[in-house]
């Protein structure tokens, strides 16, 4: 009946953005404590306390959780950025019955990938042509605008010219007055 832990196997599970790391928990023991620690500093961001079945979580950060059940300790990390890629350690303490034990379970890396852009290249790229056929279609309507302007402008000049009731008179001069 003395304490031990059966399997110190770490589980890491990733699911939608979310990163699970699962311990099982000693047996014939009543009172222990798992800690997760990150980096090699190993700051301590998730706790779970275990005292006759009774678990209670303590978390230094707001992406880490603790989860008991009565054959696990699950630490939860949620929305986690590139920042918080590294090295993570757990510890178990192990209170009751004594001897007091303490021993690293296991260390893992984690990897947090970029998280995508909220625009794709195919998206940009489909804007960019878009924006190009909007721009060229326009200056093709700017050009048959102009075209036509310049055209109607010529024919109403013109037909004052050819078409007016008064036909155009050559300058003439004044006819001389006799004197007497």
């Amino acid at each position: 009946d003395r304490p031990h832990v059966s399997d110190p196997q770490l589980v890491v599970d990733f699911s939608s953005g979310d990163f699970k790391l699962t311990f099982h928990n000693p047996k014939n023991v009543s009172e222990f404590s798992m800690i997760l620690f990150k980096g090699h500093e190993k700051q301590q961001i998730c706790a779970l306390h275990v005292n006759k079945g009774n678990a209670v979580p303590e978390s230094n950060v707001t992406y880490c959780h603790a989860e008991h059940s009565n054959s696990s300790t699950t630490f939860i990390l949620k929305s986690l950025e590139r920042k918080h890629e590294g090295i993570y350690t757990c510890c178990l303490e192990m209170f009751l019955p004594p001897p007091y034990i303490e021993c690293r379970l296991n260390e893992t890396y984690l990897y947090i990938p970029e998280k995508e852009r909220c625009i794709s290249p195919g998206l940009v790229s489909g804007i960019v042509i878009g924006l190009t056929a909007f721009a060229m279609i326009s200056c093709v309507c700017c050009v048959v605008v102009c075209c036509l302007r310049n055209k109607n402008q010529q024919c109403d000049s013109n037909s004052h010219e050819y078409n007016s009731e008064y036909m155009p008179m050559a300058a003439v001069n004044a006819a001389k007055k006799p004197r007497i």
